[in-house]
């Protein structure tokens, strides 16, 4: 059987081979051998790579499997620049927040029309955070962002709120350093980002909320970002 698939990370093996991260619709994330996939004349050089629409067919008893073959579905998705960081990332989100070998067909389907969207010149940030906040949805880790999360009462518009990871927002007294506004919850539980408040309040706790689940890994792409917005001719 062949899955629709997308490579989310690869390295060498051996001599001639590579270790394979992929993400299929079927079978979820998988780890497969590509033997002699480096060679000068294997049909798969330079076809396993990211964001490109693969269909695999691979098989195997144990939890590396070995990949028998593959082909492009569809072009490479073009993503350059912060696209291009912002794709990453969303690899490692997959390959960090999704259990192996487990399908996530409705994630798949999700994960390729965000990439699309970075393709297409979409807003970046928002497409961004809807995407986190959908993975935190699928996997059970997301929050109700109209309810305090100790009383039960409903989030006032102007009255301000902590966010403890894994409970919820909980109402203070005032403002203060890293709050988040009642009205900006209101906006995040419609999704709607076109207030620079809001979507900045929508980073600020994606990355908060993120953090428990991540369980303190630096993630490549966004050294890769700082690195590059550093390196930029306007910086």
């Amino acid at each position: 059987m062949a899955h629709a698939a997308f490579v989310i990370h690869s390295r060498p093996y051996r001599e001639t081979s590579q270790l394979v991260e992929v993400f299929t619709r079927e079978q979820g994330r998988q780890s497969l051998v590509a033997r002699g996939s480096r060679q000068p004349r294997s049909p798969l050089k330079g076809l396993l790579q990211p964001f490109v629409p693969l269909r695999l067919t691979f098989g195997g008893k144990g939890e590396l499997k070995t990949l028998y073959g593959a082909e492009a579905t569809a072009p490479a998705l073009t993503l350059t620049g912060t696209a291009l960081y912002s794709g990453l990332y969303l690899n490692e989100l997959i390959y960090y927040l999704l259990e192996a070998q487990t399908p996530f067909d409705e994630v798949f389907d999700v994960y390729f029309d965000t990439l699309r969207q970075l393709g297409s010149g979409s807003g970046i940030e928002p497409v961004l955070r809807r995407f986190e906040f959908y993975m935190l949805n699928v996997l059970g880790y997301g929050v109700d962002f109209t309810q305090d999360a100790d009383t039960g009462a409903a989030v006032v518009l102007q009255g301000w709120y902590a966010y403890l990871p894994e409970a919820g927002f909980m109402a203070l007294d005032g403002p203060e350093p890293g709050a988040f506004r009642g009205d900006w919850l209101h906006a995040l539980a419609e999704l709607e980002l076109s207030s620079p408040e809001v979507l900045a309040a929508a980073k600020r706790f994606s990355r908060l909320a993120l953090a428990p689940y991540l369980e303190g890994r630096v993630l490549k792409s966004r050294a890769l970002f700082i690195k590059g917005k550093r390196g930029s001719p306007s910086e």
